[in-house]
């Protein structure tokens, strides 16, 4: 049995992720919205890289996967911060559908960890499309204005996404990575 390196290209970007997160967060806290967006923009870019990175040259590992969702709960804070701190204006007339949002997320978050004592790391595919939606979406959001056609495309499949991580978490004995979804998961459970 081979030890899997903790030292990979894709490792390292989910690392940069975390570390720098202090640092954003202190942009946002500070006011200073241009620096806050290019290094939110760098952390949604490197979160793109990893996953291709890891799935391309076949470096995806169990530490890996939990390094990810470490890295992705902390952008997803960084977005949310961002969104009340600099786009609250924007935000109120959807602050239901937005609170219904974020709460999924943080039941997401707080099952995993309640249950399985650790962040999730399921990586399914709604998960994943939903991720490149909202990065979009917070791209979009930041850099250019705020689109209710495209928020309203990104909070439903969210709410989906979130819905499913949950419905799976609820479902499964122990937290495990890389899951494509509750289809797989059901089929799975039919052949054992």
């Amino acid at each position: 049995m081979t030890r899997e390196s903790k030292f990979t290209l894709p490792n390292l970007l989910s690392f940069y992720r975390i570390v720098t997160f202090p640092v954003v967060l202190f942009a946002a806290v500070s006011g200073h919205e241009n620096v806050f967006v290019i290094l939110l923009m760098v952390n949604l870019v490197t979160d793109i890289l990893d996953g291709w990175i890891a799935r391309t040259f076949h470096m995806q590992t169990e530490f890996g996967a939990r390094l990810d969702s470490i890295a992705d709960t902390g952008t997803y804070i960084l977005a949310f911060a961002g969104i009340f701190l600099f786009k609250a204006s924007e935000f109120n007339p959807y602050l239901v559908s937005f609170s219904i949002f974020i709460s999924l997320f943080v039941v997401a978050n707080l099952l995993s960890l309640l249950k399985f004592k650790r962040l999730p790391s399921l990586h399914l595919y709604s998960w994943k499309i939903g991720g490149y939606i909202q990065g979009f979406f917070f791209f979009t959001l930041f850099v250019f204005d705020f689109y209710a056609g495209f928020y309203y495309i990104m909070i439903f499949w969210g709410i989906l996404a979130f819905s499913e991580h949950i419905l799976i978490q609820l479902m499964i004995g122990r937290m495990q990575s890389n899951l494509k979804g509750l289809f797989w998961v059901l089929k799975s459970r039919k052949t054992v």
